[in-house]
């Protein structure tokens, strides 16, 4: 049995476009695009999760809204529970941490690289 990891990520808008962040080396994943945010620390709802990611991340305050997908994903040595949450973003989010940022249409999320646990939120986003 691989180690289960609840896993939240913002889906921020701007017009038809979509804040992506880039995995960075050393990482699972690495130099995968992701929707931002992280792990959720133990005893942390969903919601609490997503402000203290976008906040450590992005330096960003955040409402956090409703939930548009949960899905798990196993890899190969993990599994990730992952929930996607509708966000909106308070003041220019600006890379904490080192990561590339970068708005992406719809088109350009098509032909971009996402984990495999993203995937199903690429088609349901990019079938509207």
């Amino acid at each position: 049995m691989t180690e289960v990891i609840v896993v939240c990520a913002a889906i921020i808008e701007d017009g038809a476009r979509f804040l992506i962040s880039r995995r960075q080396a050393g990482v699972h994943l690495e130099g995968y695009w992701e929707f931002p945010g992280g792990k959720c620390e133990k005893g942390e709802t969903l919601h609490a999760c997503l402000a203290r990611e976008l906040r450590e991340e992005l330096g960003v305050g955040a409402e956090v809204g409703e939930e548009l997908l949960s899905t798990t994903h196993v890899y190969s040595e993990r599994t990730v529970e992952l929930h996607f949450l509708r966000s909106r973003v308070i003041g220019k989010p600006v890379p904490q941490v080192g990561q590339e940022l970068r708005w992406a249409s719809l088109q350009e999320l098509r032909h971009l690289e996402f984990p495999p646990a993203d995937l199903r939120l690429i088609q349901m986003l990019t079938r509207k």
